[in-house]
């Protein structure tokens, strides 16, 4: 039988063909994705590149949200125990600074408030993975220290600079106070009134106690105020957070749309495609040589 060329040439292209959309079909099948290539579809694979970008930005930007929440919460109940270790402090120079409390009850207040002196540097240190949140930009060392020779009884090793970082597109945010502004205000010193305290107590003044008292209350409402910075921070993180929760989903949305395949779709892709390979390779097999068609299979 004499095979026409033009026939023979169309059931080998439409072998090709056959093929080509079983292995498409069964790709999108496996990855999910209509678009595997760029030259799938050039223009959906470019706009894919664009939120690909967007949504590793927003990654990052929801790891350092988790980051930056834990180092806030941490610092915001370092000054919350800080508050709570004041107020009794208060409560103590009240009750050293009576005229009834003897001379050995003023000794015994001024070693529980040397005590206390002693918590409130350590949670004044309070680091997060290494990190000093209380020392301005300075991370790496001890932001206070006791130091005997100075008024205020420690000195601050850290500086009074702040670490911003970006959480969102266009938005950044301020992560810390540095401890000097905290502990140190210009008219409210934590540390110098605590030591201002334990010296009166320990000399037996009591107008002393009363007036270090006084001081150790304005610490006290000053160290309130600077520690709403935290709340609020924390308060805003979180709603970024949520902002950029959804926005992921919507980029992932997006990119479902597309790139993603129609499963449903590709499996009926494959079964047309199959049964006309089979179709198109059973009438090949009547025209054409023996050795092409098992190069063609």
């Amino acid at each position: 039988m004499r095979v026409n060329p033009d026939m023979s040439g169309d059931l080998v292209a439409e072998i090709w063909h056959t093929q080509a959309q079983q292995q498409t079909s069964l790709l999108e099948m496996s990855t999910g994705k209509r678009v595997n290539t760029p030259s799938d579809d050039p223009l959906a694979a470019a706009q894919m590149v664009a939120n690909s970008d967007h949504t590793t930005r927003t990654d990052q930007y929801l790891h350092n949200l988790d980051t930056l929440t834990g180092q806030l919460q941490t610092a915001d109940s370092a000054l919350s125990s800080v508050v709570t270790a004041v107020t009794r402090a208060i409560s103590l120079g009240v009750q050293g600074s009576t005229g009834t409390v003897s001379d050995a009850n003023r000794q015994q207040i001024s070693q529980d408030l040397a005590g206390i002196q002693a918590q409130i540097l350590q949670l004044a240190n309070t680091e997060v993975s290494g990190t000093f949140v209380f020392g301005g930009t300075e991370t790496t060392a001890s932001p206070f220290t006791l130091d005997p020779t100075s008024a205020a009884g420690v000195t601050y090793n850290g500086n009074d600079q702040t670490n911003t970082v970006q959480i969102a597109d266009g938005l950044n945010v301020q992560t810390n106070m540095p401890g000097s502004q905290l502990f140190q205000g210009p008219t409210a010193n934590v540390f110098g009134a605590l030591q201002q305290l334990i010296t009166a107590l320990q000399t037996g003044s009591t107008s002393g106690a009363q007036t270090a008292t006084n001081q150790l209350r304005s610490a006290f409402d000053y160290l309130s105020g600077k520690r709403i910075f935290y709340g609020n921070t924390v308060n805003q993180l979180n709603s970024t957070q949520t902002f950029l929760q959804q926005e992921k989903v919507s980029l992932s949305s997006q990119a479902t749309t597309l790139i993603g395949a129609d499963l449903a779709k590709s499996a009926t892709d494959l079964t047309r495609s199959q049964t006309a390979y089979n179709a198109t390779l059973a009438a090949a097999a009547k025209i054409l040589p023996t050795s092409l068609l098992d190069y063609l299979k």
